[in-house]
């Protein structure tokens, strides 16, 4: 992998025009400037154009110029496997954008997606592997000796390209879920199959055993509710030959219920005749003289008054007991005509409730009729039921077959786990590869005048040994010490990138590593080693120290104008 150039503007100290560095016209080249002047930006920028965080302990929204505060944007240009590439990625307004020998490509609905794309299938490497093998920094940088265990792992896995065996122990993992799921399925819809054969024997057993012995007790059950049907009829026959003759009796009793209301209203007035009478004849029987004119009445008018009073009051006497009979006779008729209805109505509601009867015993000897014929048809085709029965059995034979496979590919897939987990294939690669690393570790070592025996195991934890101390770790070292361990593991994890060829870069980056630990001495040797010793590569070192501008081919220096970082070359 071949970077070539990044540029930046709107980033952190960087106004609005692009500041370029070309990573390849020199084998060395010295980056200076005074603090704050912006020399350690290009890490930042490195950082999160290929892996969207800053390299320093920067929050990212303050990445952005703080005086302009929008147009932030950082270019890359490297070229991997005879492809070039471009990244461009900025804030206010959000960019990030990846091109394939001038096309970009296109972009997903999650910018995590694309950003996995471009660790995993381009540049092959994380942040972690990036700032072990790419960058070396004083402030943020944390040397591979202070990695958790896990931390350690990962980098040495994308050096030795070994990461495929983590991804594929993840596709397994997934098809074991799947299979257990699968197998869980299986075993549920075996049970259940069990369950229909269970059911389907007990079926043909009953069948067998009770069938007869239901069909004969239906029939009993329809004989008896045939007798009720039987009772019933008869019953209503009896009932409607009573109530034809109550019917007929009733027709002849018709009454005209105006006829009574019209003799009652003759009583009435024949009453009040009656009355009028009774008062004239008293009248006349009990005065001589009219009350009103005092006038004398004849004896023979008054007598003839009376008499023809008595005459007329016997009639009608005689009329009112006829019309009292007629009336009590229509009475009579209606009482007998509604005593009649009464009966009437009550045995039209017994035929009716019997009739509801009779159907309610039809409708059960219909179902009795047609469980017969079920049962029936179920005995003269036993063959099928055990057709069905034996189909039931395969059924199971087939998922108890399928099962089975399935279990064997758990097993097939388990084991295939066990080889891709931690102390597996990759055990077995990183131990064959372990040898190599001390050996380069303690080249680099020596070359930079520190002569120890610097071992790391299958776990990545470290054993030393020198001629003075015994049983010493990395925390025993002094920071210059310390700093030639790291110097020495970072060279050595290039050089096993450039032979295993998985991360293998043109770039390197040390801020201020001579302004820390390293004395004149082991930075004299440490000199020697990137100029003479590294091959193939653009190395860039950041320093406050200007009395190296001698020692590199080139000299990039910053500056702070007007509050913004300028590049002088």
């Amino acid at each position: 992998m071949i970077f070539k150039k990044i540029r930046w503007k709107n980033f952190l100290s960087t106004g609005n025009q692009f500041t370029e560095i070309s990573f390849t016209d020199h084998a060395t080249t010295l980056i200076v400037g005074t603090n704050g002047a912006g020399k350690s930006t290009v890490l930042d920028a490195l950082t999160f154009v290929l892996f969207n965080k800053p390299f320093r302990k920067i929050n990212k929204p303050q990445l952005l110029n703080s005086q302009n505060e929008k147009d932030c944007l950082v270019e890359i240009e490297f070229s991997a496997a005879s492809v070039d590439w471009l990244i461009r990625r900025g804030m206010k307004p959000n960019i990030f954008e990846i091109y394939r020998n001038g096309q970009m490509l296109s972009q997903s609905s999650d910018a995590k997606d694309d950003q996995r794309n471009l660790e995993q299938n381009i540049l092959k490497l994380n942040y972690k592997s990036f700032t072990q093998i790419v960058v070396l920094g004083s402030s943020t940088f944390v040397p591979f000796m202070q990695l958790p265990a896990a931390h350690r792992r990962e980098v040495i896995e994308d050096l030795l390209d070994i990461k495929v065996f983590s991804s594929m122990n993840g596709i397994v993992k997934d098809r074991i879920r799947s299979f257990n799921e699968e197998v869980r399925n299986l075993e549920s819809n075996k049970n259940l199959i069990q369950e229909k054969i269970g059911m389907q024997n007990n079926f043909i057993a009953e069948l067998e055993s009770s069938g007869n012995t239901k069909i004969n007790a239906n029939k009993g059950k329809i004989a008896k509710l045939d007798t009720e049907i039987g009772d019933y009829m008869t019953h209503n026959s009896i009932v409607e030959s009573s109530l034809s003759e109550k019917t007929t009796l009733q027709e002849q009793l018709i009454i005209d219920t105006s006829k009574l209301v019209k003799l009652n209203n003759l009583k009435g007035k024949i009453s009040q005749k009656i009355s009028m009478i009774t008062k004239d004849y008293k009248f006349f029987q009990e005065n001589a003289v009219c009350p009103t004119c005092t006038q004398s009445i004849e004896d023979e008018f008054r007598l003839n008054k009376v008499a023809d009073a008595q005459n007329k009051t016997e009639e009608l006497n005689q009329g009112l007991k006829d019309l009292e009979e007629t009336i009590k006779e229509e009475e009579q008729r209606e009482r007998q005509f509604n005593s009649l209805s009464k009966e009437i109505t009550s045995l039209t509601h017994e035929i009716s409730q019997n009739n509801t009867k009779i159907s309610g015993c039809q409708r059960q000897i219909r179902d009795l009729e047609s469980e017969v014929q079920t049962i029936t048809e179920q005995l003269q085709n036993r063959n099928s039921e055990h057709e069905k029965l034996k189909l039931f059995q395969k059924d199971f034979q087939d998922k108890t077959k399928e099962l089975s496979t399935k279990k064997e590919q758990i097993a097939y897939h388990d084991f295939i786990y066990s080889l891709l987990k931690d102390g597996g294939v990759k055990s077995k690669i990183i131990k064959n590869y372990l040898p190599l690393i001390n050996q380069q570790v303690n080249r680099y070592l020596q070359m930079m005048d520190f002569y120890i025996n610097f071992q790391l195991d299958e776990e990545f934890n470290e054993s030393i040994k020198s001629p003075l101390h015994e049983n010493f770790s990395y925390a025993s070292f002094s920071e210059g010490e310390k700093m030639r361990v790291d110097l020495s593991l970072l060279f050595t994890w290039r050089e096993v990138a450039r032979i295993k060829n998985s991360v293998n870069t043109n770039l390197l980056i040390m801020d201020e590593v001579f302004d820390s630990s390293l004395d004149g001495f082991g930075t004299d040797e440490f000199l020697k080693i990137i100029r003479y010793i590294i091959k193939d590569a653009n190395i860039f070192v950041i320093s406050h120290k200007s009395d190296l501008n001698d020692k590199f081919e080139h000299v990039l220096k910053f500056e702070k104008v007007k509050g913004f970082s300028k590049l002088r070359q």
